[in-house]
């Protein structure tokens, strides 16, 4: 009887519309307070500062990331935070922070390629085809200093050695389709070619190669022996010079460069606001976007970083004028380099990762109608279980229902516009996992700190020169904002007194991920549909447990929660323990203490640079696409359950439930490849 009871009431809920749903909200903050803090927040502050970062080529470590660092800064004085610091970490080319390897800093000066004409008087400047002044992301991110009068050479993709072959590669400058990095060891090193000109694409959406006048963001090897550099150019620029080539007609071209990399510093930006609390404001929730990148970078990710100056502005000023409470728990503003600047702050500052509870993390979140952006809320990895996603779900599909009233029409006390932004309903979308950003540091096995991430995807603009302010909707900053900030607020406060509410907001999330999980158990074989039966208790057990993690959970919601798992587990069918016991590949990993955060690093490969290409190449885990996940993630999820007492098996068993079947032995060598190296150490 109760389990009938119970399908029904997964049906009846599972089928609620969303508006009802979302004043779960109501439960986690009161419902005055979310009106103060939308009536604060504002996306045209966000946008004015917007428009002066797109201004700046925020290069890691270069003196214009420095100066929106300091502009940053003197912001967050003027607002009344503390502790306000620019933290600098070296990127010399040789310290290491967990698997990353810093790169050098990187500065230009100047950069010009012109076509030349032959007149009476010999070759002359006819037309400037790119210009760093004008257009700083024409030259690619690592570029050396050079001059040279040459002749352009197609070679297509350039990464065989066929595509060099008889043609007059040495001295001269090459054309590709492909990113600079990837040709320069054939073209430079190999067959001498002076430099690079680039037409590589951006990335692939359904508006790849659509717009034939981007220019994509280029890159050179970070750690190169040979410097060169490397001009981007657009699709259109390309198919002329490859038209007249291919008519035997010779461009000749001149190049002249400024740059190159040298001995500086990451600059993290930090700030706080403290916690009221005397015991739990040594603990904090963190905000976390990246700063840099090519100019104008307006969505990836000035976006992100104004976004959490607006809030740390709004909190500042409300607690300032009374109007909202002090939070008991401190929260702190970061912002990075990506992926290598988060490496380096909880790699050379660990009291950074021992103090931060959770974090929520914007890195593309004001992409208007143009950018053809989703926005979306996304989970931690599966690997890390916590209710702090469910928190930013409940807000964000409260957004979802408000703005979409809003949109049709409809009366409602929470329309979250900027005047001068947009008015069309958000639509988020609630997401699992996907990588991409600094999220994936604090999440990452060795910190487990869990993360929302907030971000656009698609964009069909990403690392172009159209990533520009006119395309970025302050009604889409604030509304970010405003999950970001209400997700913090509650989380910052939260204590046992909360811990029904949570119960509430668990079982109603649960729910729905079981529903997933049934349709998911459809297209497999039974084995493995229990397997993923299995995950999903091991999982939602976890995500119960993880409250533990900000106090302690009342033993009379252990019981409830006892008796949930029951009834989840007759829906199942699923009697025994996940992952289950298993007689092969016994073999059980710790991680290297030494060895702290993911093998996704910027600009330095630590996996091949220490087996080498070749070995990598053999690695079948890497380039698996599983029915729900690729080789980068399955990778990312096996060495965060590597945890000193699972053995290979059982990891083969949760990395199979959460991105699909994959035999054990792909698990076992790749494991074994990072014991070879280092990453992983054997138990037994």
């Amino acid at each position: 009887m109760r389990y009938r009871s119970m399908m029904l009431f997964i049906v009846v809920f599972v089928l609620l519309p969303i508006p009802i749903q979302a004043q779960t909200a109501y439960r986690l903050l009161p419902r005055e307070t979310l009106k103060i803090l939308a009536s604060e927040l504002s996306g045209e502050t966000a946008h004015r500062h917007l428009e002066y970062l797109t201004q700046h080529h925020r290069m890691r470590g270069s003196r214009q990331f420095h100066r929106v660092a300091q502009y940053i800064a003197e912001r967050l004085r003027e607002y009344g935070l503390e502790h306000v610091e620019i933290l600098q970490f070296p990127a010399d080319g040789s310290t290491f922070y967990g698997p990353q390897k810093a790169r050098p800093a990187w500065d230009a000066e100047f950069a010009e390629l012109w076509e030349l004409r032959q007149t009476d008087a010999g070759w002359q400047r006819h037309k400037r085809i790119a210009s760093w002044d004008a257009m700083p992301v024409s030259l690619a991110q690592d570029s050396e200093s050079g001059e040279v009068t040459a002749d352009l050479v197609d070679v297509g993709a350039g990464l065989a050695e066929t595509d060099y072959l008889d043609k007059p590669i040495r001295g001269n400058l090459v054309l590709t389709s492909s990113q600079p990095g990837a040709v320069q060891h054939l073209a430079v090193d190999r067959f001498g070619a002076a430099g690079i000109v680039s037409y590589a694409q951006n990335q692939r959406t359904a508006w790849w190669k659509e717009n034939e006048n981007f220019v994509r963001w280029g890159h050179l090897d970070s750690f190169a022996e040979h410097p060169t550099f490397a001009f981007m150019i657009s699709l259109k620029q390309a198919r002329e010079y490859r038209q007249r080539l291919q008519r035997g007609e010779r461009i000749r071209l001149y190049a002249a460069v400024k740059a190159g990399r040298r001995p500086g510093y990451y600059d993290v930006i930090t700030a706080v606001i403290p916690g009221a609390d005397p015991d739990l404001k040594r603990e904090e929730i963190a905000f976390s976007c990246h700063l840099d990148h090519q100019r104008p970078g307006a969505n990836d990710n000035a976006s992100g970083s104004v976004t959490i100056l607006e809030v740390a502005r709004t909190f500042a000023k409300l607690i300032d004028e009374g109007r909202l409470p002090r939070p008991r728990r401190t929260l702190r503003f970061i912002w990075p380099p990506e992926i290598e600047g988060t490496l380096a702050l909880l790699n050379a500052r660990p009291e950074f990762a021992q103090r931060i509870k959770a974090v929520i993390h914007m890195d593309m979140v004001g992409g208007g109608p143009t950018t053809k952006a989703i926005f979306h809320i996304t989970r931690g990895p599966a690997s890390l279980p916590s209710f702090i996603y469910d928190v930013a779900e409940v807000f964000g599909k409260f957004v979802n229902a408000q703005t979409d009233a809003f949109a049709s029409g409809r009366q409602t006390a929470f329309p979250l516009y900027a005047p001068e932004g947009g008015k069309e309903a958000l639509q988020a979308v609630m997401a699992d996992f996907s990588m991409g950003s600094d999220h994936q540091i604090y999440t990452d096995g060795s910190f487990r700190i869990p993360a929302i991430y907030l971000n656009d995807w698609p964009d069909r603009f990403i690392h172009t020169n159209f990533d520009t302010p006119a395309n970025i909707d302050p009604t889409k900053l604030k509304r970010a904002g405003f999950i970001g900030a209400a997700s913090a607020y509650f989380l910052a406060n939260v204590t046992a007194e909360n811990a029904p509410v949570l119960w509430y907001v668990h079982q109603q999330q649960a729910l729905q991920r079981l529903a997933q999980t049934l349709d998911r158990q459809s297209s497999l074989s039974e084995e493995q549909a229990m397997l993923l039966a299995g995950f999903r208790i091991w999982y939602e057990r976890g995500v119960f447990e993880s409250m533990q993690r900000f106090f302690e959970i009342p033993s009379s919601l252990q019981r409830q929660y006892a008796e949930f798992e029951t009834m989840l587990r007759r829906i199942l069918r699923f009697n025994g323990e996940f992952p289950g016991t298993v007689t092969s590949h016994p073999t059980v990993y710790r991680r290297n203490p030494a060895i702290k955060g993911p093998l996704t690093t910027f600009g330095y490969d630590f996996l091949r640079d220490r087996l080498g290409r070749a070995n990598v190449a053999r690695l079948k885990l890497l380039t698996h696409r599983g029915k729900w996940g690729s080789g980068g993630e399955y990778a990312y999820e096996v060495l965060n359950f590597v945890d000193g007492r699972r053995s290979v098996a059982q990891i083969g068993q949760m990395v199979s439930a959460v991105y699909g079947p994959i035999p054990v032995e792909w698990v076992d060598d790749y494991l074994q490849a990072l014991e070879s190296i280092g990453v992983v150490q054997k138990v037994h």
